[in-house]
């Protein structure tokens, strides 16, 4: 990991600027980000969110909800065009066909992480913020993506196939969907940047916007690993 992935990952990790000033070679002064942000702000901004990050009142009772007799837990870390939340359904919907189980039968825990996490952001969010272009996120005709893959689209009919394999449909059939507090911080930072809140106000209308039924965890690895303790089996879904 190069000095300035290593620099990305921590802040984003939650560690203040003075941990940050302590590690090897930190002392050599940070250049500004691609969008022109001088790292000194940076650094502030890290300290700021590590007071939000310990005064966040997590919600970890989910994995109670998680009594099938088969259960899975997809990891869903980028966009991909909303693959990874697709197999979900998928597989759902397999081992109804194949193995005749029943609803109750299958405990699903979707993880939407890293760049993944915008699959949880709903359309206006999409739409407001412009995610396809601020993100470079391409669609299958490789031009900018505008909508949530993973959400019916507005103005346009969705399959009853394909519903049941998005995001909201499967939230609603009991699937878990957990969103990484750590890649949350990118979302808030498209609001703040745009709306020119604080980032008490820009985490606050962000939260608003995510997908009804999303559960925040501190970090996607952090639910990554509950829900295999709670016995899913592993699936790196993109």
């Amino acid at each position: 990991m190069s000095s300035h992935a290593r620099r990305t990952f921590l802040r984003q990790a939650g560690l203040t600027a003075a941990s940050l000033m302590a590690l090897p070679g930190a002392a050599h002064a940070a250049p500004p980000s691609r969008d022109g942000v001088p790292a000194s702000t940076l650094l502030s901004a890290a300290a700021e969110w590590d007071e939000l990050q310990q005064a966040e009142p997590w919600d970890v009772s989910w994995p109670k909800k998680l009594t099938g007799k088969h259960k899975a837990m997809f990891d869903v870390p980028e966009v991909e065009g909303g693959v990874g939340v697709l197999r979900a359904g998928i597989w759902q919907r397999q081992y109804t066909d194949v193995l005749k189980t029943l609803p109750g039968d299958l405990s699903t825990v979707i993880v939407v992480r890293h760049n993944g996490i915008f699959l949880g952001m709903n359309q206006e969010f999409w739409t407001t913020y412009n995610v396809g272009k601020q993100r470079k996120i391409k669609d299958d005709d490789g031009k900018t993506m505008r909508f949530n893959p993973v959400l019916p689209r507005p103005g346009q009919e969705t399959s009853a196939a394909a519903s049941g394999l998005m995001l909201d449909s499967l939230i609603k059939g009991g699937a878990i969907a957990l969103g990484c507090g750590l890649a949350f911080r990118n979302v808030v930072g498209l609001v703040q940047k745009q709306d020119k809140l604080d980032a008490v106000a820009a985490r606050a209308k962000a939260m608003s916007m995510l997908v009804p039924g999303v559960i925040m965890q501190p970090s996607g690895i952090f639910a990554d690993v509950m829900a295999q303790e709670a016995g899913c089996a592993f699936v790196y879904a993109v």
